[in-house]
């Protein structure tokens, strides 16, 4: 994974108007409409089962600084949107900033999570299956992996600028 040097002190904190309009919409369609997104990008390795290791477990993925959390599960080689009210296996907690950090691979999981900027909770073999998977992928052999890539590296710079606190 390429990383540059970020100030990785703090992160932008989107502010919490800016949040409102998602918070209108209902739980299940967040879900719904994260699963489709991810797994139209993912087709081929949910039919290859690389992602089988999901099979029946939840995971959330808890965006810190808009107050949303999203749940998924993998059934019948499709993520789907995860009960709000069951157990999660897995929690992944980080800001929209860090998470875009990611995206753009200017920032390694796990120098945020040294700095506590990153959180995973719950099942220790799932995380590591999940990030052993995502480590492992070829972001350049996916248009859509590259575009979102290249959309979060060119959009950080305007994010950081209107939310820093500096």
């Amino acid at each position: 994974m390429q990383t540059t040097n970020l100030s990785l002190s703090l992160s932008p904190v989107l502010p919490r108007p800016f949040s409102l309009p998602l918070k209108i919409l209902p739980q299940t369609l967040h879900n719904r409409f994260l699963a489709n997104i991810i797994t139209k990008i993912l087709f081929d390795d949910l039919n290859d089962g690389e992602l089988d290791f999901l099979q029946g477990r939840s995971v959330a993925i808890v965006v810190s600084d808009l107050g949303l959390s999203y749940q998924l599960t993998l059934s019948d080689n499709r993520l789907m949107g995860a009960d709000k009210q069951g157990e999660n296996h897995l929690t992944i907690k980080a800001s929209l900033y860090d998470f875009m950090s990611m995206a753009s691979r200017q920032v390694d999981p796990d120098t945020l999570m040294f700095q506590r900027r990153l959180v995973m909770e719950g099942d220790t073999e799932l995380g590591l299956a999940l990030k052993n998977y995502l480590d492992g992928m070829d972001i350049e052999a996916s248009k859509i992996l590259s575009m979102v890539e290249s959309f979060s590296r060119k959009t950080m710079p305007v994010y950081k600028k209107l939310f820093s606190k500096d």
